[in-house]
């Protein structure tokens, strides 16, 4: 498969870090998330830690850890701190790496760059999470558009959320994009469940080819 996949979002708190331990350890591979804003809770590297089932040592550390929960770049202001995209270089690992960015696909790193302009950067196929509640279609289609307008390569949607046949449908008819599949609302959430979620809601094989 290809050496990394990244995992973004149409919008923020949607599941997309939960999405992103569940394949992480499906795929028994890394987790990297380079941009942490927020850290008074449990941070999305603890999370993928405790529900990815992935041993010590394959979660990776941080390359910021910015203490306020806003988009990083205004958090890394508050914080005196510059986010330089020259360090979110790649790491060279023995195994498939998930990469997970902070909020949207848009959201800014600094004054000058997104977390986009850094997809483009890196040319890894990419996976899109998307709620399945109100509004979905519009942030959707166009979280699709600005990917493929930077000819970013797009795997396809994982949809999280309940059912909603009809805007799952008109989104991958109106993208011609392929739907991974659907994470539904786990409760309880644990990496057991988690992990049957996965395996039940999701085809892996085009994951897998990274195409």
């Amino acid at each position: 498969m290809s050496r990394g996949i990244v995992i973004t979002g149409t919008d923020t708190g949607i599941g997309k870090t939960v999405f992103s331990a569940g394949l992480a350890g499906l795929l028994d591979g890394f987790y990297w998330k380079p941009v942490q804003s927020g850290l008074d809770e449990e941070t999305d590297s603890e999370t993928v830690t405790r529900l990815s089932g992935l041993p010590a040592g394959r979660v990776l550390p941080e390359v910021y850890r910015l203490k306020t929960p806003l988009s990083p770049h205004r958090s890394a202001e508050i914080d005196g701190v510059a986010i330089e995209a020259a360090k979110l270089s790649l790491p060279e690992l023995p195994g498939p790496l998930i990469i997970e960015g902070a909020g949207g696909v848009m959201v800014p790193l600094n004054r000058q760059t997104r977390f986009i302009d850094i997809f483009r950067e890196w040319q890894l196929p990419v996976i899109l999470c998307a709620r399945t509640a109100l509004g979905t279609i519009n942030h959707t289609l166009l979280s699709i558009e600005a990917l493929r307008a930077r000819a970013i390569p797009l795997i396809g949607v994982a949809f999280i959320g309940e059912e909603m046949a009809d805007s799952q449908r008109t989104i991958t008819e109106f993208a011609n994009v392929r739907q991974l599949g659907r994470l539904p609302y786990l409760d309880p959430l644990t990496s057991k469940t988690l992990r049957e979620a996965m395996v039940s809601g999701f085809d892996l094989s085009p994951i897998a080819r990274g195409q």
